[in-house]
């Protein structure tokens, strides 16, 4: 009897110690990697919302993009990859609408621009008409 009492007690360990060793190894093993091309589209977007003078014209967009954009990076220091991605993708989207109000903004003041123009040559073309009658 004392040979099956030490069997069960090995067979009950290995009925804790299996599971335990497979769940630590399955979580070893689905740890994404790191998202660089996410990383690295995010900046590059913020860098292009910089040259595109958003900083000026979508100020609030472009400072939540580097805010994202820095906690992705604070949370791939944490090796929280899935949450680094996602902030990532944020940060990128946030800063192609700062890219965008602010291409709105430009489009807009060119729109103004050009409507004063027309109008002052459509008074210039009148005066002169009016004149020569």
């Amino acid at each position: 009897m004392n040979r099956f009492a030490k069997s069960g007690s090995i067979i009950r360990w290995h009925l804790i110690l299996v599971p335990a060793a497979l769940l630590l190894l399955a979580r070893c093993a689905s740890t994404p990697p790191m998202p660089s091309a996410n990383l690295q589209a995010a900046q590059q977007a913020i860098v292009n919302g910089e040259r595109l003078d958003a900083g000026v014209h979508a100020a609030a967009e472009l400072g939540e993009a580097r805010s994202k954009l820095a906690a992705a990076q604070r949370a791939v220091n944490e090796e929280e990859m899935i949450t680094a991605e996602r902030l990532a993708d944020e940060a990128r989207a946030g800063a192609d609408l700062a890219a965008a109000r602010t291409g709105a903004v430009k489009a807009k003041a060119v729109n103004e621009d050009m409507k004063r123009g027309t109008a002052t040559l459509v008074d210039e073309m009148q005066r002169q008409s009016g004149g020569s009658q």
